[in-house]
């Protein structure tokens, strides 16, 4: 990969289309550069003496443009060798040997004879039948060749063929390039990427695929397990409070990204400060870090974006020695969109098809301001409590929805009107807890906040808070 090798992330998502010329010159070992050496001498020789120089390197040309592009086509997996070369000599000789009754081209008509073909076809089949071979590859050389075979002129039947012959075969190899170019091009799209239920859509490269990451994230990859590997990997991280993604943040970079410490992705080296910035048009919070990755330095940019209860969490990570990677990670954070989730559309659905019942209205407020739309929800909340006065249920939802939009008096006569329906509701409390903390009185919100935890001592999330209000009170004031 270092020196050339085709390899599909790196020619669709970089732009490297060179590697689909030096991976023809490369191998990935002895026996394998020896066997097509051999091969080489035979054949290419061959071509070499029926046919002019230019034609010859015309050849050359586009049987390794053709090889790497239906390798291209068929697999983005990496791939070196000159045996589509060789295969584009042998196709050429194919048509040659047929056409040349005279000449240096007609010592080698039996190229085209009855053992030419048997022998093309064997080869062929042991490549299908083995493991690590690039069979599409061998199929666009032998097709290249087959094709340029009709093009190509023998010495004899063309003397002196001179600047016109070079002409074409400049021609022939343009349109080769063309071709290949059409192919990096198909392969090259990007696609949307979407999880309804959390409403989340990401743009990506067409060759990035699924990956399972162990802990049911959903995990991106452009397929390549160590150098030039570039990743995503997105994740929404219930709350259960509304907040700017700081804390998440926080414990991502003192806890995920210590500095030594190894992840999925390689070890960290370094880490950078909390950034505010905005992604999807939504404020969020960014880190950015360097990784010791298995494919050497690795870029990581980490964003937490708050949505009501949920922080949608997204690390991209890009190799350092590709820095075009930098533009195909720019493109899919700017592409990112939050759209609509699925419950909340089924939320919407019923409220509609079912009007007039409080149960409905009720889930619809509830599912718009868990998704950070607590303005919206006041209206199907107050239609609720209208319908069904003595849930309880309904009139917390409320309060929380006129505090969470800012409305901090109109929460406080909620949460009180939802203390009078339900005296020991430990949510109707917590309602009160709310409107004490909104209006600034701490201390009087932790009296209501032990007034229900003594109705209901088991209730984790009450200790915690109320762990939480203690601190606070007992922090001096700067």
């Amino acid at each position: 990969m270092r020196w050339g090798a085709k390899t599909g992330p790196l020619v669709t998502d970089v732009g490297e289309g060179w590697r689909l010329l030096a991976a023809n010159l490369l191998h990935r070992d002895g026996p394998h550069l020896g066997l097509n050496l051999l091969v080489f001498a035979v054949v290419g020789s061959a071509v070499e003496r029926a046919c002019r120089w230019w034609d010859y390197l015309a050849l050359l040309a586009v049987a390794g443009l053709a090889t790497m592009a239906g390798s291209l086509w068929w697999s983005p997996a990496v791939s070196v060798g000159a045996s589509g070369l060789v295969f584009g000599c042998v196709g050429a000789l194919l048509v040659l040997g047929r056409r040349s009754r005279a000449g240096p081209a007609a010592r080698f008509r039996w190229f085209s004879g009855e053992s030419a073909v048997p022998t093309v076809l064997v080869f062929l089949w042991l490549g299908w039948t083995s493991a690590g071979v690039d069979n599409a590859g061998h199929l666009g050389g032998l097709l290249a060749g087959l094709l340029v075979g009709v093009l190509l002129r023998s010495r004899t039947w063309a003397p002196g063929a001179g600047v016109p012959g070079v002409a074409r075969a400049a021609g022939v190899v343009a349109l080769a390039g063309v071709v290949a170019a059409g192919v990096v091009a198909e392969r090259s799209g990007w696609r949307v990427e979407r999880d309804d239920g959390f409403g989340l859509a990401v743009t990506l490269p067409e060759g990035w695929r699924r990956e399972d990451d162990g802990q049911g994230r959903r995990a991106f990859s452009n397929g390549l397990p160590g150098r030039g590997r570039a990743t995503l990997a997105a994740e929404a991280i219930e709350t259960g409070e509304p907040g700017d993604g700081s804390a998440q943040a926080r414990y991502f970079r003192d806890e995920v990204l210590e500095p030594g410490l190894a992840g999925p992705e390689g070890r960290t080296v370094s880490v950078g400060a909390l950034e505010p910035a905005s992604l999807g048009g939504r404020p969020a919070q960014r880190i950015r870090a360097e990784l010791d990755g298995a494919g050497g330095p690795t870029h990581l940019v980490a964003w937490f974006v708050p949505r009501g209860e949920w922080v949608y969490r997204l690390v991209f990570t890009w190799p350092r020695a590709y820095p075009a990677y930098a533009q195909v990670v720019g493109r899919m954070m700017a592409d990112v969109r939050f759209e609509e989730p699925s419950g909340l559309r089924v939320a919407r659905a019923r409220a509609l098809l079912v009007p007039g019942v409080a149960g409905p209205l009720r889930d619809l407020g509830q599912a718009l301001r868990r998704w950070g739309l607590p303005a919206d929800a006041v209206e199907p909340l107050v239609s609720a409590v209208r319908l069904a006065p003595a849930h309880v249920d309904t009139r917390v939802e409320l309060a929380r929805a006129y505090f969470e939009s800012g409305q901090v008096e109109e929460g406080c006569h909620a949460a009180a009107e939802a203390r009078v329906y339900g005296p020991s509701d430990t949510g109707a409390m917590e309602a009160g807890v709310r409107c004490e903390l909104a209006r600034g009185d701490t201390a009087r919100a932790l009296l209501r906040l032990e007034e229900a935890r003594r109705l209901d001592p088991r209730d984790a999330r009450l200790r915690a808070a109320e762990g939480a209000l203690k601190a606070a009170l007992e922090t001096p004031k700067p």
